[in-house]
């Protein structure tokens, strides 16, 4: 089993979410968050006064998946996420030792 963090664009969470739908994956967690990468934040025009925004809105997406439901759900995350501009975001995958369902005590893969 493996835990995807997925980092995306705020508007492309209806997108996301629909194309996992569709590949079979059920769940996941959103979060709001802020951050900034490469693009490092921007400025912007309030009331005729410049400033520097330096965390950006983000959503971050927690995903547990099978081994086997891996290397799609990466695929699908990046063409439904993609916008091709800086910012898109980014995809961690970190391995996952044990899940239970806390409603049966389901364990391991039959818990996801």
């Amino acid at each position: 089993m493996k835990l995807i963090t997925a980092i995306i664009k705020p508007f492309k969470l209806d997108e996301v979410r629909e194309a996992l739908s569709d590949i079979g994956i059920q769940g996941m967690t959103v979060s709001e968050v802020k951050g900034f990468g490469r693009q490092k934040g921007h400025t912007e025009l309030y009331r005729g006064a410049e400033y520097t925004v330096d965390f950006l809105p983000k959503l971050r997406l927690e995903l547990a998946v099978t081994d086997d439901q891996l290397e799609l759900a990466i695929e699908t995350l990046c063409t439904a996420a993609h916008t091709g501009k800086i910012g898109d975001g980014k995809i961690f995958i970190t391995p996952l030792e044990q899940a239970v369902r806390i409603r049966t005590g389901e364990q391991g893969e039959a818990a996801l």
